[in-house]
């Protein structure tokens, strides 16, 4: 087997003097040509892990590796990141919004990026704010899955958008992914996601308590994936 693209030895982060603990001595490692479900309930520490990857928050204790590197420059350089929440310039245009893609990552494929706006029909003359929250999202996905990445990070990409929508950002995402890259999905939605999911991850309360891929994981419990987050996860 390849190098893993992304490796977690006892990564660690804790928020102001240690009390409250995000994520606590996670053990990863992920692989190019997968798509990993990253699933749990709100506070189980998703959305910080994806920030120490994409280098927003810096680890209390453990190692983080991207391609081999500590995060920094080179790795940045191949990670694609979607947050949860819309935050491109409103005011801009979105050809404008291209152009700042264009100049900012060498691996941003303008070409790919202007033929999904034009299957959904949007103007690259219009503003960013004019448009419908839903088609902000889809812009904002757009642009991410343009570039040619190494590792993609997909924090609840289908959350806000209704049920035609979802299938859209699904389709982009299978479309436009690269066997030679990962893409780490963060969602809530599981029944929407688990057809395209290859591993899968269960965090809770910060610590990783199953992990491996959906088919043999499937096998084991003898239920569907979205059927076991529901029993582990229950109220």
């Amino acid at each position: 087997m390849n190098d893993p693209i992304l490796e977690c030895r006892g990564l660690s982060k804790r928020y102001g003097h240690g009390d409250a603990v995000a994520l606590d001595k996670v053990n990863l490692s992920l692989y190019s040509g997968r798509i990993i479900g990253l699933l749990g309930p709100n506070g189980s520490g998703k959305t910080t892990l994806l920030k120490l990857v994409n280098g927003l928050l810096r680890p209390s204790s453990g190692s983080l590796l991207i391609n081999g590197n500590e995060v920094g420059t080179a790795t940045k350089a191949i990670v694609s990141y979607l947050p949860d929440r819309v935050c491109l310039d409103a005011s801009s245009r979105i050809r404008d919004l291209m152009a700042f893609y264009a100049d900012f990552y060498a691996d941003f494929r303008r070409n790919t990026a202007e033929t999904m706006l034009a299957n959904l029909g949007i103007d690259l003359n219009k503003r960013f704010k004019t448009l419908s929250k839903g088609n902000r999202e889809k812009i904002q996905l757009v642009l991410v899955m343009a570039r040619k990445a190494r590792l993609y990070l997909l924090d609840e990409p289908i959350g806000g958008v209704d049920p035609a929508a979802r299938d859209y950002i699904i389709n982009t995402i299978l479309n436009n992914y690269s066997e030679d890259a990962a893409l780490l999905i963060s969602t809530h939605l599981i029944q929407d996601v688990e057809r395209i999911l290859d591993d899968i991850i269960f965090l809770k309360e910060g610590k990783v308590i199953l992990s491996g891929a959906a088919d043999d994981i499937r096998s084991q419990k003898g239920m569907s994936i979205d059927m076991l987050f529901r029993e582990v996860f229950k109220c």
